[in-house]
């Protein structure tokens, strides 16, 4: 894998998330195949890949609601198949659908994301209102379907903060937001890293978003990880420098090995793809 660089044995920087070998199959599909990578503590990362690549059946799994096939697969420190439940207490996830109620107010959506999570009645006022504060809800009040798509992403990273994880896992965050807002929620973002001390997940197809924001990308390909190091390691590699985006299109275009299969296989693999991300 060009420009990847594993992490020493002796680096004293825990691991946030950890795969080896970790696979998800659909029949004959396999959706993610032998993925293997490691997220350091308190770093932004990014998965990147065409549609279709394995980008969010991987977050799936590492967020225990998609088991693997085999491999295995840890965040902060626990197996998501063997302990699932410790896995869920320590990480937030925002998917790529709407997961806000419109026809409720900010704060209703964050008490009942409380309740969920399980947060004491005694501490959920100040867990919202911090959550609220910090992504810059200032209009807690309002209906949800009063807001613009900048504000609801703001809010549904709100609603994930609540829990206060360790790993905030975010599967495109911010598809369909205009560049003033797209920026707002990257400086959000760092906040969180360098504040809180979070852990970032993330997805995206912006590769401007994973060169300002992540320490580290991987770059997938019909589930395989085909590239893995820092955006200007990846940018430096080959023939001069290129942009992140360069680099996409080099892989997008890169050949497989070869597969099997007839035009009926092929469509049901197509098909699943779409379901599974």
């Amino acid at each position: 894998m060009l420009g990847f660089s594993p992490i020493a044995q002796d680096d004293p920087t825990p691991l946030a998330v950890e795969t080896e070998e970790l696979c998800r199959r659909f029949g004959s599909l396999r959706a993610v195949d032998r993925l293997t990578f490691q997220v350091r503590a308190g770093t932004i990362f990014s998965l990147l890949g065409p549609n279709g690549s394995g980008k969010t059946t991987t977050i799936r799994m590492l967020t225990t609601l998609l088991p693997p096939s085999s491999g295995t697969a840890r965040v902060d420190g626990h197996d998501v198949v063997r302990d699932p439940t410790s896995v869920r207490a320590r990480i937030g996830y925002v998917p790529q659908m709407l997961s806000a109620d419109p026809e409720l107010t900010a704060y209703e959506n964050l008490w009942i994301g409380a309740k969920l999570y399980r947060i004491p009645r005694a501490q959920r006022r100040q867990r919202i209102e911090e959550a609220l504060g910090f992504m810059g809800i200032d209009r807690p009040a309002d209906l949800v379907r009063h807001y613009s798509g900048g504000m609801i992403r703001r809010l549904e990273i709100a609603q994930a903060l609540v829990s206060r994880p360790r790993v905030l896992f975010l599967d495109e965050p911010t598809a369909g937001l205009d560049p003033a807002a797209r920026r707002t929620l990257w400086r959000r973002l760092r906040e969180l890293r360098e504040q809180w001390g979070i852990t970032i997940f993330l997805t995206t197809h912006y590769m401007e978003e994973a060169a300002a924001l992540c320490e580290t990308v991987g770059f997938l390909r019909s589930g395989r990880l085909v590239r893995l190091g820092s955006p200007e390691e990846l940018c430096r590699a080959g023939t001069g420098r290129r942009s992140l985006e360069e680099v996409f299109l080099d892989i997008a275009g890169e050949p497989l090995p070869p597969e099997g299969g007839s035009y009926a296989e092929t469509l049901r693999t197509r098909k699943a793809i779409r379901r599974h991300g």
